[in-house]
């Protein structure tokens, strides 16, 4: 079953329907409700409790962008924190390099011969290359966070809020431990269950010492192209493009070349590809009809990436230490009757 209202299947993980409605469009249905005007003063309040000083985790991308612009037109003393993404494209080099140029940046890299490792075991156990990297992007702030004493980090939008997820959960306004256990890329595989290797820098701080991290997007109403528009005006550079012929939006996801594998593999097994979530976006916010994106959809959703940002899938998968021929025989183990 397709949502009702957007392009989203009941096989995406997580994701509860009601009356045929995906969450993420009842989420968005819902927003009016919001006092914004008092949300707005809950986050000033928020800043002051901790001084002006935050830590902005960031890929250099159109929502760290918009977040770190955002918090110094607030006031706020921001930090951006980096963690080093699988395969680093050119034009997510010169964005992370763009946004340094506003605020202290750090960039955190780990040992990249165990991460080519990591998105090896991924790929071949739960069918995500790029699983190390979700462990990384919620766990690195936090260590910063401790390292820095800075105790408060925001993070961007609430996913469950803009994408769907269980009913109730788009209500955090914090990231906690349990949400990060739960939502954070940490089920299915997790670090622990890797051995051989140091793993610090996938997991989270054994004691927080009251470090808070935060969701903007449920203080300020979230619209993605309105980042955009935001962080292009402060120097982010697009392809003016999609990063490959499966993607819909051309100013997202342009820092990590295996993006364009992992959304395929997301198309495999769950039946819907980043098209399907960035076009679903559009027609909550009205900017897209349904019967457009269903029309679209059947030509984009599920290609394979021969080239992601104008890295080759050959040279991807060649720098992790694999082959494409090995990587079609991963994808028959994950095909399912929702996806190829």
């Amino acid at each position: 079953m397709i949502c009702k209202t957007c392009l989203i299947p009941d096989t995406r993980p997580d994701t509860q329907f009601v009356n045929g409605q995906c969450s993420a469009c009842i989420s968005y249905e819902n927003r009016p409700e919001i006092d914004w005007d008092s949300r707005k003063k809950d986050l000033l309040h928020l800043l002051d409790r901790f001084d002006g000083k935050v830590i902005v985790p960031s890929s250099g991308g159109k929502d760290s962008t918009y977040q770190v612009i955002t918090l110094l037109n607030y006031g706020a003393d921001v930090t951006v924190v980096t963690a080093r993404t699988c395969h680093l494209t050119d034009i997510g080099r010169r964005n992370i390099d763009n946004l340094s140029r506003y605020a202290p940046t750090i960039e955190v890299v780990p040992n990249m011969t165990d991460r080519a490792e990591l998105n090896r075991m991924g790929l071949d156990m739960v069918g995500d290359i790029s699983l190390p990297e979700h462990w990384a992007i919620f766990s690195t702030p936090f260590r910063m966070a401790k390292d820095l004493g800075i105790h408060l980090i925001m993070y961007g939008e609430c996913p469950q809020n803009q994408y769907g997820g269980p009913m109730g959960s788009e209500q955090a306004l914090q990231m906690t431990r349990r949400w990060t256990h739960e939502f954070g890329g940490f089920l299915g595989m997790r670090p622990s269950d890797v051995t051989g290797m140091d793993m610090s820098f996938y997991t989270l701080p054994e004691n927080l010492d009251g470090i808070e991290a935060h969701f903007l997007g449920q203080y300020l109403p979230w619209d993605s192209h309105h980042n955009a528009e935001i962080a292009m005006a402060h120097g982010m550079e697009t392809l003016g493009k999609p990063p490959s012929a499966a993607n819909w939006w051309e100013w997202e996801n342009l820092d990590n070349a295996q993006t364009g594998l992992h959304d395929y593999f997301m198309y495999l097994k769950y039946g819907y590809g980043r098209a399907a979530a960035q076009m679903s976006v559009d027609i909550r916010t009205g900017r897209l009809t349904r019967s457009e994106g269903l029309k679209m959809l059947k030509i984009m959703d599920g290609k394979f990436p021969n080239y992601y940002a104008g890295v080759s899938t050959e040279e991807i998968v060649n720098r992790i230490g694999t082959t494409i021929d090995r990587l079609h025989h991963i994808e028959e183990q994950f095909m399912t009757k929702h996806g190829g």
